[in-house]
């Protein structure tokens, strides 16, 4: 079960001020990038020529030219690390509305970076972008309001912003409301709401939210039970590299649960799992229990494992074939959860942060707000 977490907007934010990814352009940016020079060289990896003529077509009041040689110093791409440039560059985008940069330069102002540090300077930069539809900004404003950094804490006004960062796509926003529905904060506790959003995350392809749906159709939480579906979201999200998920996949397949039993291959991610730090004693039980060729057999498939995502053409013929639901007769099925974090859920007065279940804003490693769309 998922927990919702407190303290965490901070370094949600933090992550994202130093993301090594070109902010999304919003539709009035995007007809500027296919017509400009700069922008086609930033997507060819020419760095120093981008930075050469995005400067000549911000001498010619491009806004996107701003916030591109903010980004290219920012991230050190083709010139030495420089958030003073960056912020100043941000600065001047944002000025002359570019909602891009408003975003980029809050963020490094809710840091300090390059700039004097100042949560609610941040908060009034995010909610500029917010108001002219940024995603990624509404998804921070939320955060702040969250959290009572540079605003009020309000959960009421965070459910607002999360809800249209999560209506206009943004992936994280999307996983987060469904921890806003699930737990009730600022808005009502709606178990089916809670599954509906964190399925959009999930369908979305973030791991995190993978690992909870999966759980919630384990459990029939919020929607109808389907553990089939449930264990091919737990393989997806293994695949990818969650250490909780490689871990319920172990399970499966050591119970003969969905998939068909499996020592080696519930070996294999119990090994993965563990050395990402989930552990488990009674998958260790088991490997103590194998036979040498099995543990043999077992690590020679941990050392092909690359982690990535498979693709939709090898994704029908990845996912371990099914049994017939029934766990082995000398094994237990496994108690599946969603694995994340284990922390106290804050009391109603207390400001929070969106870092339900695992850790939105990149701390699993899949995902970051700055880049959604």
């Amino acid at each position: 079960m998922r927990h919702f977490r407190a303290g965490l907007a901070v370094s949600a934010l933090l992550v994202l001020a130093t993301v090594p990814v070109l902010t999304p352009l919003g539709p009035g940016s995007v007809a500027h990038a296919a017509e400009s020079k700069a922008y086609a060289a930033f997507a060819a990896g020419k760095y120093l020529t981008a930075l050469d003529l995005a400067q000549k077509e911000a001498e010619e009041g491009s806004k996107e030219a701003y916030t591109l040689i903010g980004e290219i110093h920012a991230e050190g791409l083709g010139v030495p690390q420089d958030f003073a440039k960056a912020a100043n560059a941000y600065a001047k985008g944002a000025d002359l509305g570019d909602t891009n940069a408003q975003l980029s330069l809050g963020l490094l102002t809710a840091k300090g970076l390059g700039i004097r540090k100042d949560a609610r300077m941040a908060a009034n930069l995010f909610e500029q972008a917010a108001n002219a539809g940024n995603p990624a900004a509404q998804y921070n404003l939320a955060l702040m309001y969250l959290q009572g950094r540079g605003r009020d804490a309000n959960e009421a006004k965070a459910a607002e912003w999360m809800t249209k960062a999560a209506e206009s796509g943004n992936t994280q926003a999307q996983y987060d409301l469904g921890a806003f529905y699930q737990f009730g904060r600022g808005v009502p506790l709606d178990e089916k709401k809670a599954a509906e959003w964190t399925g959009k995350a999930a369908e979305a392809g973030l791991s995190a939210a993978q690992v909870e749906y999966a759980t919630m159709l384990f459990k029939g939480r919020g929607v109808e039970k389907d553990e089939e579906k449930g264990a091919k979201l737990f393989y997806l999200a293994a695949e990818n590299g969650n250490p909780v998920a490689q871990n319920r996949v172990a399970r499966l397949h050591a119970n003969g649960v969905v998939f068909e039993l499996d020592l080696v291959q519930a070996a294999k991610w119990h090994l993965l799992a563990r050395e990402a730090g989930v552990s488990d004693f009674s998958l260790d039980m088991l490997l103590a229990k194998l036979t040498p060729e099995q543990r043999v057999a077992a690590e020679r498939l941990v050392d092909a494992y690359e982690g990535g995502r498979i693709t939709e053409d090898e994704e029908a013929a990845a996912v371990p074939s099914l049994s017939d639901g029934q766990p082995a007769a000398s094994q237990a099925a496994p108690a599946l959860d969603s694995g994340q974090p284990p922390s106290l859920k804050p009391p109603a007065d207390q400001a929070t942060s969106s870092q339900s279940r695992a850790a939105p804003g990149g701390t699993n490693g899949t995902t970051q707000p700055k880049t959604q769309p």
